[in-house]
Formats: structure tokens, C-alpha cells, sequence
């Protein structure tokens, strides 16, 4: 008895580790990332000069891993590298050229095993695909907001109103507490979670309210950076326009881009239909001039016009507003200016008076 058991024990053993080596391969195999679709398709041809790569993923995916190192595009037989930013969302990453690509060219984008998932699991093997462009020019894309796009004003260091103001939609703050939210006499809801003010039609959000309110103002924060650095990623159409002065203009869909600040001292219309996207890339300060009004034409809508401003944003007394402003610092409204569309500010927001109404759905 005692030898038969003696005998037995190696063998079982044996089936031990080879089955937890099995399920070890097999877990790990199973966890490694690959991507499961990608644009535009694998020698595709005729591909419009302004539009973006994307790559989809079998899971999500360590954002930080995806940058220009990690997912690339290189032009012709001698892989000329193309300029561009990556942006990554919902298992997704996109890469946005830094100018339209070049007519009839075959390009070659490549997402390499420096792509990780959050568990620090890489890219099952390299993926690598080409296409070959037109001559043509697609219709805009919109910017997504993610879950900024839940506020009419979300910021990120204060929100400030001199009263009365009217707010249509959401307010958030984060990391900044509630009380950097000031002039709203805001009154604390029975869980916590969020507040009202009698100047605003709907909820405000701050970091430190109860759970799971911090958790998603620190998404929504997140998503509106990522927002700002998608819209300044776009291969402009029009550059350096007006000198930075388009006081009298009517702009049609576009992107347009400048690397000096912005003027509009006199109104300006952006004509174009419902589906129609504009995006302005500010590398300076946007500054609206008092009485002055963006007017959409056309059947324009505010949620298709986005304002990427890199200084500061400054709408002048009663002057009239419209789309989405994006801001790496302040946005500032005076007595009486009204905007049709959010703002959204890296920094603070500070109204008097003013009318801020979200876009409708």
C-alpha cells in the first residue's frame, strides 16, 4: 500500500502542473490584447485627404501607452513619417494627421506591442495596415465631448457668477470643491450627490460631494481635456484667416486654424446645414467684442461649432454666442453676453449676468 501510493504521487503531480500550465497559457493568451477592426479598411483606396486612422480594440486599453510612438503612420515606399495626434476612448484609438495627407499616396499606419492593456498586457503582435488616398475632402467630423458633454459649464479650478444669472443645463467642478463655486447660493440636495441654485435649470456637481459624484466628475474632467487636445489635433482647412481679425465674415464648415489670438470685433455668421462642423484652433486668446454677435445660418447648430482656445476666452458685454467653447485656461462672460452651446475650461469660468443655455438635444 505504501509503495502503490509512493507510485501515484509523481503522477499526480505531474497532472497537476501540467494543468495549471495549461490555464496559465491559456489565461494569458486569452488577455492579450489584438485589434479587431480598423480605418480606413486594409488597402482601401480613394481615401479622402482629411479624414482619421482608428483602431479598435478586443478590450480597453492603457491609454498612456497610446501615443505617436506606439501608433504610427509613414507615407510612400520610404516611410516618411506623418505628424499627427493620438486620441483614445472606448476602445479606440484615433490618429488625427497634422495636415491633410497627400493626393493618391499609399500611407502605411502601424499600432506596434508598445500598446498595453491596463493590466500591462501587450498588443498580441504588431498591426500593420495601408491605404491609398484620393483627391477628395470628406464632410467634418464633431468632437466628442464624452461626459463633459453632460455640463453647460464644467471647469476645473472655480465657477463664479455675479447674479442674476440663467443657466440652462449642468454645472460641475473638479478637483476644486464646492466652494469654488461662488454667487449661486447653491442649497445641498438630501444625498449629498449634488445641489441646485435658483439660477440654474438643472444640477451642480462638485468634487466633494458624496459618491459617486467625485468618480465622475473626475471622468467628465478627464474627457473634456481629451476633447481639447482632439479639436487641436485636426489638419486645419484655412490658416492664419483675417490675420486673426474675421469681424464681418460668413465662414462656411471648415476647420480653421490660427497661431496668433482671435478677434471678432463685428458679427460673424457661419452658414452651412444641420451636419455641418466648424472648428476654430486658437493659439492664443479668443476676444468678442461688446454687442457683437456668432450667428448661425443655414440651419447651423451650435452642438457643430467648437471654439479650441489655448489663452483666454473673453465674450464682451451683451455680446451673443454660439457653440462649444473649449479652453486650456479662463472663459470669461461680462454683463449681460449669452452663448448657445457649454463652456468648458481647464481653469475657471466667470459670468455676470449672463445667459448660458446648452444646446438642444
Amino acid at each position: 500500500m505504501k509503495s502503490e501510493s509512493i507510485l501515484l504521487m509523481p503522477k499526480a503531480t505531474f497532472l497537476l502542473l501540467s494543468l495549471a500550465a495549461a490555464c496559465h497559457h491559456g489565461s494569458s493568451g486569452s488577455s492579450a490584447p489584438r485589434v479587431i477592426s480598423n480605418s480606413p479598411l486594409r488597402q482601401s483606396s480613394g481615401v479622402p485627404i482629411n479624414g482619421k486612422l482608428s483602431a479598435t480594440f478586443s478590450q480597453p486599453m492603457d491609454a498612456t501607452t497610446l501615443t505617436g510612438t506606439t501608433f504610427t503612420l509613414t507615407s510612400g515606399p520610404t516611410a516618411i513619417p506623418v505628424p499627427g495626434t493620438v486620441i483614445y476612448a472606448n476602445s479606440t484609438a484615433a490618429f488625427w494627421p497634422s495636415a491633410h495627407l497627400a493626393d493618391n499616396e499609399t500611407y502605411t499606419a502601424t499600432i506596434t506591442t508598445g500598446a498595453r492593456n491596463p493590466s500591462g498586457v501587450a498588443l498580441k503582435a504588431n498591426h500593420v495596415w495601408s491605404f491609398t488616398t484620393g483627391d477628395t475632402v470628406e464632410p467634418g467630423t464633431t468632437v466628442d465631448l464624452g461626459a463633459a458633454g453632460n455640463f453647460v459649464i464644467l471647469a476645473k479650478a472655480g465657477i463664479s457668477t455675479v447674479p442674476t444669472s440663467a443657466i440652462t443645463g449642468d454645472l460641475g467642478i473638479s478637483p476644486a470643491a464646492e466652494s469654488s463655486i461662488t454667487g449661486f447660493a447653491l442649497t445641498m440636495a438630501a444625498s449629498n450627490k449634488s445641489s441646485t441654485s435658483s439660477q440654474v435649470i438643472g444640477n451642480v456637481f462638485a468634487a466633494d460631494y458624496a459618491p459617486p459624484t467625485p468618480a465622475s466628475m473626475t471622468t467628465s474632467i478627464h474627457d473634456m481635456e481629451t476633447a481639447f487636445t482632439d479639436a487641436a489635433g485636426r489638419a486645419p482647412d484655412v490658416t492664419e484667416l483675417g490675420a486673426g481679425d474675421i469681424g464681418g465674415m460668413t465662414l462656411v464648415p471648415g476647420v480653421y486654424k490660427w497661431g496668433t489670438g482671435l478677434l471678432i470685433p463685428t458679427d460673424v455668421t457661419l452658414n452651412g446645414n444641420a451636419t455641418g462642423v466648424w472648428i476654430f484652433q486658437i493659439a492664443q486668446d479668443l476676444v468678442v467684442s461688446s454687442a457683437t454677435s456668432v450667428v448661425l445660418a443655414g440651419g447651423a447648430r451650435p452642438e457643430n461649432v467648437f471654439w479650441q482656445v489655448t489663452g483666454l476666452v473673453d465674450l464682451g458685454t451683451t455680446a451673443q454666442f454660439n457653440g462649444i467653447v473649449l479652453s486650456a485656461t479662463g472663459i470669461t462672460l461680462r454683463t449681460g453676453a449669452s452663448i448657445n452651446g457649454r463652456l468648458l475650461a481647464q481653469t475657471a469660468v466667470n459670468i455676470d449676468s449672463s445667459t448660458v443655455v446648452e444646446p438642444a438635444l
